[in-house]
């Protein structure tokens, strides 16, 4: 991690300390006097930094920028509300298990800091460290499986091997992928850092630390384009409010990256899928771990509520949708039951689904662009997990104009030399 020499604590304003003192103070006076989290303020005409999207990887880069680099002329805009975007539609898991030597460490340093941001950032965000088992039910698989945990314990990410006996121990609802099924259960692998996480929390709690150092947070302001100045470098944005000016321009808005860039004729190598999920009813308790089944292609957890989270794959075609599709839907039903066979009793609750930006090789951008000024955080193929490592370099390199050493590998270069950071198990496109 770079070292900042920037005294933050001195920036900050009088924040609004969550305890369980000040929860029983409260109390006296039946809650009255508690502060808004973050502030609603005029929006001006002009800032240092303009940051577009207000979820996850938006806010914590504003957070990053306040706090180690001491910028604080910073403004957050939304089209929506806060939080309302892809980190309100996701299956909140958090790992690190990746194959590539780029990736690795990069995950593995986002999930150190999510197990310690609801300390620092004073807010419960519900983690839960529960460990992720991948359940494999093809020779290939597990060839690929072997490779990815001997990569990851090059970087001290964990990854160990659970015997068929063992699985079924942790996980007494699997009673599917028998010797007589079509895809046996041969093995497993159980990721034992991987957590959840509460994800509208995750944006709340950024954007009240950010809010904390003076950073301004507009919703409701949609950019419905971005503006180049006589030089060529960006100068501003035009909005559903009127026009804003920054000498910098970030943006982080998932899966609209290229609705916003091709209206200063610059293309992205990236196309838009739709990644969708679902939850049951609530249930009593019954899963304490992640469950990966990536020959079948779905994934689940148990949430605090006791609902069942089943996620699948995108959709196979280019989209903006935020709905589920049919045939997707019932791939991932049909991949659940044939693993669990109980759950066919369970009963629908929601479904959703989020708008993604995908790079060929399935591994994000962070990096500067060809237009001086605009920087991008963009192609999250499950990008909550990386929100703090992302928020955090993405920060340092509005900031520095130069790349942190996490995000070194993710620039928009590797492009121009096809040197591609090609994910095993991610790449669907």
């Amino acid at each position: 991690m770079a070292k900042y020499s920037y005294d933050h604590d001195k920036a900050r304003l009088s924040m609004q300390k969550y305890s369980l003192f000040s929860l029983a103070c409260k109390t006296l006076n039946n809650h009255q006097g508690w502060r808004q989290a973050w502030r609603t303020l005029p929006l001006k005409n002009e800032y240092e930094i303009l940051i577009i999207g207000a979820g996850g990887h938006g806010l914590a880069t504003a957070y990053y920028l306040a706090k180690y680099h001491g910028i604080t002329d910073v403004a957050v805009i939304e089209k929506g509300w806060l939080g309302g975007g892809n980190i309100a539609r996701n299956t909140v898991t958090i790992r690190s298990n990746y194959m590539r030597d780029e990736s690795i460490p990069f995950y593995v340093k986002s999930l150190e800091l999510y197990e310690q941001l609801s300390q620092e950032l004073n807010y419960n965000l519900m983690y839960s460290k529960r460990g992720m088992i991948d359940v494999i039910q093809t020779y290939p698989k597990l060839r690929e499986i072997k490779r990815r945990m001997l990569s990851m314990h090059l970087h001290g990410s964990t990854y160990k091997s659970l015997d068929i006996e063992e699985l079924r121990r942790q996980i007494p609802p699997l009673t599917g992928g028998g010797p007589d099924s079509r895809l046996p259960i041969i093995s497993s692998m159980l990721h034992t850092d991987a957590a959840v996480c509460r994800h509208d929390a995750v944006a709340w709690g950024y954007a009240r630390a950010a809010d904390d150092y003076g950073v301004e947070i507009h919703q409701n302001t949609a950019v419905q384009r971005l503006l180049k100045g006589a030089d060529g470098s960006i100068e501003g944005v035009i909005t559903n409010r009127g026009k804003i000016r920054a000498k910098k321009i970030a943006l982080a808005v998932s899966g609209h990256t290229t609705t916003l860039t091709d209206t200063v004729g610059l293309q992205l190598p990236l196309r838009t899928f739709n990644l969708t999920a679902f939850v049951s009813e609530p249930v009593k308790p019954l899963l304490d771990v992640i469950v990966n089944c990536p020959d079948l292609g779905v994934y689940l957890n148990q949430s605090d509520k006791g609902e069942i989270v089943i996620g699948g794959a995108s959709d196979v075609g280019q989209s903006f949708r935020r709905d589920i599709k049919q045939d997707v839907f019932e791939d991932s039903v049909r991949a659940t039951l044939e693993l669990f066979p109980s759950f066919k009793r369970l009963k629908l609750l929601r479904q959703w689904g989020g708008a993604l930006d995908i790079a060929p090789d399935a591994t994000p951008i962070i990096s500067k662009t060809k237009i001086p000024g605009l920087f991008v955080s963009a192609g999250w193929w499950g990008g909550f997990k990386a929100i703090p490592a992302g928020g955090l370099t993405f920060a340092h390199l509005i900031a520095n104009n130069e790349n942190h050493l996490l995000n070194e590998p993710f620039t928009l270069d590797r492009f121009d030399h096809l040197n591609f950071i090609l994910e095993s198990g991610t790449t669907a496109h």
